[in-house]
This record gives structure tokens, C-alpha cells and sequence, in this order.
């Protein structure tokens, strides 16, 4: 079995390599420590499971997965973030994961889902289940984020996160205009005012990383 594992955090890389290969004697598995390499590593060779980081220093994971199942659409793609399931969740199986998992969950769990999907099947955690079904003939309103593209929440991020409009910009490949109407249309959509809203809307809603 060919993995491909990629994540900018070291520990976090070696520790999803020791987990599958003790679970998977004949596992092989390449490291890639950003989207580009990621995309590269998909596009030159054929994998049997992708376990892929949202939170890359160049590309955004989603949109590595946006590009991975245009290469390879029958390609697995497990989502391991930080972010928790109500943040990213949807937007990812939307994009074409295969399954999604917070860095929180246990060992056992992403070796479950790398079982699933294998098969073909999308493995879905228990706690996005519960969600989905507590949406169901709720009164809860829909939060605001929700309503959100997948650049303008992150957008969203790396703003709560403290960077810059400049470092959006560069870090995104866009103009700093470009960033200054994603922000523009963020705090339309959100209600808010200005960038120190944004701020706290993040911290109240757990979206800072």
C-alpha cells in the first residue's frame, strides 16, 4: 500500500508513518510537507490513500484536494486537520474527501477510515453524523461562516490568525486588492464592520487555529 502523507509538522508526519506502517506491514509511505509537493506527488504517482493537513504553509488542503480528485478521482483522500468538524467537515467531503478527522481523534479511528475508504466507502465520524442529524427539523440558525466560499473562509483564517493583507496576498498568489475585497465581502456576509471583528468573530466561533 502506497501513502502519501502530507503535513508541514514533523511529529505529526512521523506519527501517522509509524501508526500505518505498524498497522500495514508493507506499507510504503512518502512525506510531503506542503500542497505543491503534495500536488506534484499526485500527479507523477499512483497512491493508494492520501492523508491530507487543511492548515498547508502554501496551498490550502482543500484546494490539494480539489486538485487531487481532478488528477485522480477514484484517489482516497483522508482529511486529518486541527480545525474541528463543524469548521470543515462538510466543505471537505463537498470538495471529494473521503473522510474527515480532527488531529484529536484516536489512533484506531484513522486506521478505521483507511480501511473504509479503501474499500471505496467514505467513512464518516460519528460526531458529523450527530450534527447532521441535529440539523435535521432544527430551529438552530445556520451560522453565519457557513455561508462562506472556501477562499473567503480562508480568508477568514489567516486574517484570525494575524496575517496580514500583504502576507494573504503572497501567501495566496493574489493582489493585495484581490484580498481587500475577499475581506470586503467576508464582512458583508458576517455583518461585521472591520478586521478586529473578524478577529473576534473567529475567536468566539473557534475558528482561529
Amino acid at each position: 500500500m502506497k501513502v502519501l502523507i502530507a503535513d508541514d509538522h514533523p511529529i505529526v508526519r512521523e506519527g501517522i508513518k509509524r501508526l500505518v506502517q505498524d498497522k500495514f506491514d508493507s506499507a510504503l509511505v512518502h512525506e510531503s510537507t506542503n500542497g505543491q509537493d503534495a500536488i506534484e506527488a499526485i500527479r507523477s504517482q499512483g497512491w493508494d490513500i492520501v492523508i491530507l493537513d487543511i492548515n498547508l504553509p502554501d496551498i490550502n488542503g482543500l484546494e490539494v484536494l480539489k486538485e487531487a480528485k481532478v488528477l485522480r478521482a477514484m484517489l482516497p483522500v483522508i482529511i486529518l486537520s486541527v480545525y474541528p468538524e463543524e469548521q470543515y467537515a462538510f466543505r471537505a467531503f463537498k470538495a471529494g474527501a473521503d473522510a474527515y478527522l480532527t488531529k484529536e481523534s484516536a489512533p484506531y479511528e484513522l486506521i478505521t477510515a483507511i480501511e473504509t475508504v479503501r474499500t471505496g466507502s467514505k467513512y464518516v465520524n460519528p460526531a458529523v453524523v450527530s450534527q447532521l442529524v441535529g440539523r435535521i427539523g432544527s430551529d438552530q440558525p445556520i451560522l453565519p461562516h457557513s455561508l462562506l466560499s472556501d477562499r473567503e473562509m480562508e480568508v477568514l483564517r489567516m486574517f484570525a490568525n494575524g496575517n496580514s493583507l500583504k502576507e494573504i496576498g503572497h501567501t495566496l498568489g493574489i493582489s493585495d486588492k484581490t484580498v481587500g475585497t475577499y475581506r470586503a465581502r467576508i464582512l458583508m456576509k458576517l455583518r461585521l464592520r472591520s478586521t478586529v471583528d473578524l478577529l473576534r468573530y473567529a475567536l468566539d466561533q473557534g475558528i482561529v487555529q
